[in-house]
């Protein structure tokens, strides 16, 4: 998630800047009545989208604290949470609009909470001072310059327990979704609200149709509101958000960090968030919230359940807007990708995006394209103007740098899942990966542990190494597009401390490919309404590239103890070969003609997994261990004809 951030967009989280510049209408949209006109203020739509044709500078701001069905704090008052809201001045002459809100933990900023270890000696991980996290880089804002003008209301709103809300973080849970719901029932005058000095105030400027957008944490908690079924809330634009905490923290039974941010969990970054006046009140709820998440097991159980919301998909009302980055390790893809899907089963209107970006959204590499897309899709829901973005693709895929193409649906249409054998290779040497199955002797390697790192295993190819077990195609003679979810299905044993089985995909072959990182390229460019503190630029970014001998496709994780059920944990048996089926993260990526595709097999992974001490011997049985690979039209046949 994105981490830590001090503010999440510009302009609303100071709304009481100086709000001095002002900006006249473009030529050729509806101007604004002056104020010697008495025709009634009106929204101004030309070529099926909102006009800006209304003063940033001259808006109105408030703040409103609104009463929460919850009291997560126990202090036996209801949960208020407080929300900023800026509107165009015209409101308060008749005008009613729709509402952009970003919902946040991380307006008030956050404090600096040491982690758990990770590096286990024996069956328990030991509390200690752990490692301090880093802040992550601030997500550019531009909500209320770019959509205020074209007649919306934008909020911001401190998530409970944080800012000037009451109540506790809970990292997920129903009492958090309740508090952002609030926030759309006060919108649509069904719940009440005061002003901060106490005096009820109501949203009589409100159309109550809402829309919520964020990026991380900020985008989670609109999939939770939607989750909820709020009667309003009419449109959302998640961005690397979570689906399932479970998924962000777990991962098949095992403790699973998110990248970067080895040993944190959900009460750390509850206490992360926790910047409320009085924050003492909380020590008992995230005391319990410590006793519930069990680090030890990685089971899931009834705190996971309450905080995922996959199975909620079917009381979504919100049309759905998708944006995930495929180098994102810090919420993994599988969390919107499960969204995804659990939406089309569901019948929900949707969109989806997936850039080559990390933790990151499209907005400064793709600046045009992100404005039209996202302007258009909540014109739609809205303002109900029929612009036909819901008769546009419904999937755009960024499939090189800058290169992105659409598509109907994702994964794309005659995506078929393909076995590939982990076979063994000759004389000890690493193995091959093939269509064909070819049974042969167990083998083995030993745990590394803590000492080496997934990259360090994943170099000298060709070579046998003690700590990992690799298996490649020959070189490829067509290109295969990989897109979904890989599977593993491997029969080994395990014998030792550590219970994880890790399986990387990799493409073998030297490219310039994107890091998922970012540079600015120098170039600005701009999206709205000047104001002083925000001109209503950016500078254009473009993803950094690196040339790499390889790159990680994707990578999966199981604990063996959870290989019937991430719910359940059973003993291993020292020695004895099991069935293990697990899925990798979900993944968009082509691998082209001369490059190998290669399944590494580990047990520790350094950077995700708990590290137990090195010495689990891990052995493989060959030939019947596979992955399944659900690759594009034509990929089948590619593989057939080059990984034999």
């Amino acid at each position: 998630m994105t981490r830590r951030l001090t503010r999440g967009g510009a302009g609303v989280i100071t709304l009481v800047a100086a709000l001095l510049a002002t900006t006249a209408p473009p030529a050729g949209a509806d101007p604004v009545p002056s104020p010697r006109s008495t025709a009634p203020p009106r929204i101004s739509v030309k070529d099926g989208e909102t006009q800006p044709v209304f003063s940033r500078a001259e808006a109105v701001t408030q703040t409103v604290l609104i009463e929460t069905t919850v009291d997560s704090d126990r202090d036996g008052i209801r949960d208020r949470v407080q929300m900023r809201i800026m509107r165009p001045k015209e409101t308060d002459q008749g005008l009613k609009v729709p509402t952009i809100l970003e919902p946040s933990p991380y307006w008030a900023g956050t404090h600096d909470i040491p982690l758990y270890p990770v590096d286990v000696d024996g069956a328990q991980a030991r509390r200690d001072k752990g490692v301090a996290r880093n802040l992550a880089e601030l997500f550019p804002g531009y909500y209320d310059n770019y959509f205020l003008p074209r007649g919306y209301a934008i909020a911001n709103l401190d998530s409970i327990g944080t800012g000037g809300s009451t109540g506790c973080p809970t990292s997920g849970d129903r009492a958090e979704q309740a508090g952002t719901k609030a926030a759309v029932d006060w919108l649509n005058g069904r719940v009440r609200g005061w002003a901060p000095d106490g005096t009820p105030v109501t949203a009589g400027w409100s159309t109550g149709n809402v829309g919520m957008i964020g990026q991380s944490y900020n985008g989670t908690l609109p999939n939770m509101a939607a989750a909820s079924g709020v009667e309003g809330l009419k449109a959302i634009v998640p961005i690397a958000a979570i689906s399932s905490w479970y998924d962000y923290y777990r991962a098949n039974g095992g403790v699973v960090a998110p990248g970067g941010y080895q040993g944190e969990d959900l009460d750390l970054l509850a206490k992360i968030v926790l910047t409320r006046r009085n924050p003492e009140v909380c020590r008992q709820v995230i005391d319990e919230i410590t006793a519930a998440q069990d680090r030890e097991t990685g089971d899931y159980g009834p705190v996971w359940a309450e905080r995922d919301y996959v199975g909620d998909a079917r009381d979504v009302r919100a049309a759905v807007m998708v944006v995930h980055g495929l180098n994102d390790w810090n919420v993994k893809v599988k969390n919107s990708v499960q969204w995804w899907n659990a939406l089309k089963r569901a019948g929900v209107p949707r969109k989806l995006w997936l850039h080559q970006g990390n933790h990151a959204t499209p907005f400064r590499w793709r600046l045009e394209e992100w404005l039209r897309q996202t302007h258009h899709w909540f014109d739609r829901w809205l303002y109900e103007i029929d612009n036909g973005v819901t008769a546009e693709p419904r999937v755009d895929v960024e499939r090189a740098p800058g290169r992105w193409e659409t598509a109907s649906d994702w994964p794309v249409p005659g995506t078929r899942s393909v076995p590939l054998s982990l076979n063994a290779g000759a004389a000890g040497q690493p193995g091959t990966l093939s269509v064909r199955p070819r049974p042969g002797a167990a083998q083995s390697l030993v745990d590394a542990g803590r000492t080496r790192t997934a990259e360090d295993l994943l170099v000298n190819e060709d070579r046998a190494d003690p700590n990992r077990l690799a298996y490649l195609t020959p070189p490829l003679k067509e290109a295969v597009r990989v897109n979904e979810i890989p599977k593993a299905a491997l029969q080994a044993s395990l014998d030792g401390r550590s219970p994880y089985l890790t399986a990387l995909l990799v493409d073998y072959g030297t490219d310039t490919r994107p890091t998922g990182a970012r540079a600015d390229t120098g170039e600005r460019v701009c999206y709205g309404q000047g104001v002083p503190g925000d001109d209503g630029c950016t500078t254009r970014q473009a993803h950094r590239t690196e040339t790499a001998p390889y790159k990680i496709i994707t990578r999966g994780w199981l604990d063996a103890r959870n290989r019937h059920d991430p719910g359940r944990t059973e003993p291993i048996t020292p020695g004895r070969m099991y069935d293990f089926r697990w899925d990798f993260e979900p993944t968009d990526y082509v691998v082209k003609p001369g490059h190998r595709l290669g399944v590494i097999v580990l047990s520790t992974d350094h950077d995700f997994t708990l590290r137990h001490p090195a010495g689990t011997r891990l052995t493989l049985r060959p030939g019947a261990s596979k992955v399944w690979l659900p690759v594009a039209r034509g990929g089948r046949e590619a593989l057939h004809r080059s990984a034999d």
